[in-house]
């Protein structure tokens, strides 16, 4: 397996990964062509240095799951980094092959090499098989997140 970053041609395969969710079916418009708005967002988290958009192939070279790390520069922790991964898809077929904790284990040792302090994420209640595979890669659920859509 490979993780790499992602390409505009990887967009289509992330959407549909996203898409193939049950949360994710409510939220997503998987069409071909993709809505520009996909686009738009993949150049500017391209752009960013402070993001990386990634994706996981398999010795096919067919993507199986993809991230996101946003590495957050703050004041305080006397000017530390956090680390923030979103976005954690891996294909139906793969799951319980233990590729979310090659995932999650990839990730946090680009945190390091980034020099994050921590690794944060968040994860919707509706998911509680998500939250317990976290909790047993060592997550703790030490603050209460809140949101406010508009």
């Amino acid at each position: 397996m490979k993780f790499r970053k992602a390409t505009e041609k990887d967009i289509y395969t992330i959407v549909e990964m996203m898409a193939d969710d049950i949360l994710g079916k409510k939220r997503e418009n998987l069409q071909d062509p993709l809505p520009t708005s996909y686009i738009n967002a993949f150049k500017k988290i391209d752009t960013d240095e402070n993001q990386e958009l990634i994706v996981l192939e398999n010795e096919n070279l067919e993507i199986i799951g993809t991230l996101q790390l946003s590495f957050i520069q703050y004041i305080s922790y006397c000017g530390g980094i956090r680390a923030q991964i979103e976005n954690v898809f891996i294909r139906k077929e793969q799951r319980g092959l233990g590729i979310g904790k090659k995932m999650f284990e990839w990730a946090i040792n680009r945190a390091k090499e980034k020099n994050a302090h921590m690794v944060q994420l968040t994860s919707d209640k509706k998911r509680p098989r998500a939250i317990k595979f976290y909790e047993n890669l060592g997550f703790k659920a030490t603050h209460e997140g809140m949101k406010l859509h508009f």
